[in-house]
């Protein structure tokens, strides 16, 4: 099993320093020296490049921290393949590890950290965990599922756990489904999760605005900390950011750079000028855009070289081509769109 102690990575300040609190999200930079690196976000856009992004946090609205940037697993599996992948990702600086029940991967990643962290120095407190309860595929016993994932993860908690998607479950019939009363019951058992300690965070992905209003209209007493969800210059809906920043929950991304098998983001005439003109890769800058937004991201990648430059956004995007990216025609999800 994964070493455990106390206290969780999430509470451990000590070598940290809060910065600002901004948009409703406080951001920390872990100093790597012996005095603290005091800088200053300006509409959060970093000030001081000596400070790296990958020890950037964002505080979540239950007061813990969550590293900015993770790394997205998404079809990333099998047992060595995962492990190099996780290898190379400690190394890089990666911190957060974002997984699935639906991935197929929530096991190799538990012997992957069980055997790695020790060659890093790490202990399970030195890393973010997020997985996710995966309706279409576990059906709607919550509890269930998140044992599974503690199982095969190794670990006795999980620092972020998420409702996958906001639609009803295997076995349910959905003609006839009370969706609002499915979500009603996850959203109950994963509140009775986060008091049972099995969890440190709890929150959703893919949810729309009218599935955000709705829980928090019946939330149990606790608010999603994070609401996972594509976005990227194709898609990036006001309302949603608006209703995430109003109610002091973290936005992340996934597909910020447009999603398996679709490049036509990285491809993208005007996306591949700003990165020439700022020496950076397209990856690079759809990933700024993001983050300079204060919006979490979890990048998916798999070579030494894409996993290291997807952490080096120690840059910040002009305004003019900020407006470029914010103009492009906006797609729809049906995923989350289409779900009642």
């Amino acid at each position: 099993m994964l070493l455990n102690s106390a206290q969780n990575n999430t509470e451990k300040q000590s070598d940290s320093v809060v910065l600002h609190n901004l948009q409703q999200h406080r951001i920390m930079f872990q100093s790597t020296a012996s005095c603290l690196v005091f800088v200053t976000l300006v509409a959060g856009v970093l000030s001081d490049a000596s400070t790296s992004t990958k020890d950037l946090k964002y505080e979540l609205n239950n007061g813990n921290f969550m590293p900015a940037i993770g790394l997205g697993t998404s079809r990333i599996t099998g047992a060595d393949r995962v492990k190099d992948v996780l290898d190379k990702a400690l190394a890089a600086g990666y911190r957060q590890f974002d997984t699935a029940a639906a991935y197929n991967n929530e096991e190799d990643i538990g012997n992957a950290l069980e055997e790695l962290l020790p060659k890093y120095n790490l202990t399970r407190n030195d890393i973010f965990i997020t997985t996710k309860f995966s309706p279409w595929k576990q059906g709607e016993n919550v509890t269930d599922a998140l044992h599974d994932s503690l199982r095969k993860l190794k670990t006795p908690y999980i620092d972020l756990y998420l409702i996958h998607w906001p639609g009803a479950g295997a076995g349910v019939n959905k003609a006839t489904a009370n969706f609002t009363a499915l979500r009603a019951e996850r959203w109950q058992k994963m509140v009775k999760a986060l008091k049972d300690g099995l969890v440190k965070n709890i929150g959703v992905s893919n949810y729309a605005v009218k599935h955000l209003r709705e829980l928090l209209a019946n939330d149990f007493g606790t608010k999603p900390a994070v609401n996972q969800g594509l976005w990227n210059p194709l898609y990036h809906p006001a309302e949603l950011l608006e209703l995430c920043r109003k109610e002091g929950i973290l936005l992340e991304a996934y597909s910020s750079l447009g999603g398996t098998h679709d490049d036509n983001l990285l491809q993208n005439e005007d996306v591949k000028k700003v990165a020439e003109k700022l020496g950076k890769t397209p990856a690079q800058v759809l990933l700024r855009w993001a983050v300079q937004q204060n919006i979490a991201i979890i990048p998916k990648a798999t070579s030494k070289q894409h996993l290291e430059d997807n952490l080096n956004l120690d840059f910040t995007l002009p305004d003019e081509d900020v407006s470029v990216l914010n103009g492009f025609p906006q797609k729809r999800n049906p995923f989350s769109e289409d779900t009642p």
